[in-house]
């Protein structure tokens, strides 16, 4: 009879691997998250707005508007239960031209049919009395959106983590995977030495290496192509007063949110993120940027000026191309040759990553009550 060293064996220590690992070591399951850097959440999950989204843009059945408008709820409800701090300081997305009412319209009209809570259309008038400042000819209002401590959220992911027996292994890197005879996979990873692991579970949660790791996992490639492309945000502090109280967000472009304006919890504000397509994740920041920045943010702000921003950090969205078309949405893979998922592979989880964590968790590894989970639906 097969031997496993653990139920399960996450790789990728970002905020939706500590979620993962969390609710399966809550079933009862051993759990091992594994990280190839010194730290948990050293990547995507460190490096974005720390936005609570509303769950608005995406369309009805997406995996993104499921995970997100639930994820939404369960975030919320995790951060008071947890005392982590959290402001549902409301967004207005806005627009500035004829055109842009139009689309403002449209995702009105899809936040309504999705389930997005308290929506309201204003006028450029309505809009300036909520934020004086902002230069727009119509707005949305979206009171669920918030932001919050996204640091403390995976400490507190990681407290549970372990408190339920689960472990976090760091400066551990994944190099390959086979399959195991009867069930589950043995993994090959490389610390300060090379060493192995067998799992009934292999769960691929590493973000921007997911599709790299999901090339290694030997005789579970389909003939579907997946490729993967970086985007590339950079952000720029703001060094005055910030103008706004709510977050600001223009009309969304193709492949982003577009440059819209943040503030932290200490109120301090910041703009980005842009997109640039890079072929390898990098971090650096310049700022021969600041003047397409700027550009940006008179759309909706016209007391900007170039010596009001400075240089903050930059952070990469994992995204693939599928069968040479980009991918839009999450995609979730499992890999179930005798009724169980022995791998599940996620790909592509960029935002609304972070508010979707505890719901995509959910979703592989239900609590009983539910009885609704991927893993399985009998025993742990």
């Amino acid at each position: 009879m097969q031997t496993y060293d653990f139920d399960v064996l996450v790789i990728g220590a970002g905020a939706v691997g500590l979620a993962i690992g969390r609710a399966a070591a809550l079933t009862g399951r051993s759990v091992v998250v594994v990280e190839r850097h010194a730290a948990f959440g050293t990547e995507t999950s460190s490096r974005n707005s720390e936005v609570i989204h509303s769950g608005l843009y995406y369309p009805a059945g997406s995996m993104k508007s499921n995970m997100c408008l639930k994820g939404n709820e369960k975030l919320y409800a995790y951060c008071k239960a947890r005392g982590i701090d959290h402001q549902r300081c409301e967004k207005l997305v806005v627009a500035t031209t004829g055109a842009e009412q139009v689309r403002l319209l449209e995702l009105y009209n899809n936040g309504c049919k999705v389930g997005v809570d308290g929506l309201r259309l204003l006028s450029g008038d309505e809009a300036r009395e909520l934020e004086p400042e902002v230069s727009c000819e119509a707005a949305l209002q979206v009171p669920s959106t918030g932001i919050f401590d996204s640091h403390a959220f995976m400490l507190a992911l990681l407290g549970d983590l372990e408190t339920a027996g689960g472990q976090l292994v760091c400066n551990t890197e994944f190099v390959r995977a086979e399959k195991l005879p009867t069930a589950g996979f043995v993994a090959t990873l490389i610390g300060p030495e090379s060493f192995e692991l067998s799992a009934k579970c292999l769960v691929n949660s590493a973000g921007l290496a997911a599709i790299n790791v999901r090339q290694n996992i030997a005789g579970t490639l389909t003939n579907e192509e997946i490729v993967p492309r970086y985007a590339k945000g950079s952000y720029f502090k703001l060094n005055r007063r910030a103008p706004f109280s709510r977050l600001v967000y223009p009309i969304p472009g193709v492949h982003g949110l577009g440059v819209h304006f943040t503030r932290d919890l200490a109120g301090a504000g910041r703009f980005g993120p842009d997109v640039e397509w890079i072929t390898h994740p990098d971090h650096q920041v310049t700022d021969d940027r600041i003047a397409s920045f700027v550009d940006a943010i008179r759309s909706y702000w016209k007391n900007i000026e170039p010596q009001d921003l400075s240089v903050d950090y930059a952070g990469v969205r994992p995204k693939y191309e599928l069968d040479g078309k980009t991918g839009t949405d999450f995609r979730i893979d499992a890999f179930t040759p005798n009724g169980k998922a022995e791998l599940i592979n996620l790909i592509g989880i960029e935002s609304p990553g972070l508010t979707s964590a505890l719901e995509i968790a959910d979703y592989l590894f239900a609590d009983a009550l539910s009885g609704k989970h991927v893993y399985d639906s009998s025993t742990p």
